[in-house]
């Protein structure tokens, strides 16, 4: 055999770019799902630790708008000591009329708010909301904005959504946690109120986000009503406990 006449045939070659994208087809999808299950881990540890702040912030009376003794729950850039927290009565005094939580009991990275009120971490969205001056559920405004909180509500309830920035590539299921600190799911299946499932970051013409009473029971217009635990939400959605 001569110089010229070594090396692979093309039969060899195509075998050998099959056997490639067989592998490829078995593991690229295995890749994904790994990644979807790390983000959605994630996103469920962090609304834990987002529970254990709020619960830090109210025991210590940090923030307490209508001066009364009790302490009040916060928002992400409040409790990430990136803005001076509210104060005054009625609540909704204007940020920077109060201190800065030092430490503060939130990672920095969660003053970041961006869109229309939310933060990015590890393929999710976070949204907290707080109890608004009129009865329903107030969604963290932009850093520099009033937020119009009902003092006497937040030293009782606040809420905090997570959901895929891309739904299906970055994750699946959407989850809450309020003051309780118990975590909810949905598996975020199509409904009448979010036809694509909740994805994106508020701001984006693609974005489908979780209204304020989403995984509350049906009928549910304010936070003082009952969660949407083990059952359907106002959103459609069935939530249930994640354990």
């Amino acid at each position: 055999m001569t110089r010229r006449d070594k090396g692979f045939t093309l039969i060899e070659l195509m075998i050998v770019v099959a056997i490639i994208a067989i592998i490829a087809s078995i593991a690229i999808p295995n890749l994904l799902s790994a990644r979807v299950n790390a983000n959605e881990a994630a996103a469920i540890a962090t609304l834990r630790s987002i529970a254990s702040s709020q619960a830090q912030v109210q025991a210590s009376g940090a923030i307490d708008c209508n001066n009364n003794g009790q302490g009040e729950y916060g928002l992400f850039i409040e409790l990430a000591g990136q803005q001076p927290i509210r104060a005054g009565d009625p609540a909704g005094a204007a940020p920077g009329a109060g201190s800065t939580i030092t430490p503060p009991v939130l990672s920095t990275s969660f003053g970041a708010v961006i869109g229309t009120g939310q933060v990015g971490r590890s393929g999710y969205v976070f949204q907290m909301m707080l109890p608004g001056v009129d009865g329903g559920f107030l969604a963290e405004l932009l850093p520099g904005a009033v937020p119009a909180v009902s003092a006497s509500d937040a030293e009782v309830m606040w809420c905090c959504y997570a959901w895929p920035n891309s739904f299906r590539n970055s994750g699946n299921r959407a989850f809450f946690v309020n003051q309780s600190a118990e975590v909810l799911a949905t598996n975020n299946v199509v409904s009448a109120a979010a036809p694509g499932g909740y994805s994106g970051m508020g701001g984006s013409a693609a974005a489908n986000m979780p209204a304020g009473n989403a995984a509350f029971r049906v009928g549910s217009t304010s936070m003082n009503h009952s969660l949407a635990a083990n059952q359907l939400g106002v959103d459609g959605k069935r939530w249930t406990v994640v354990n």
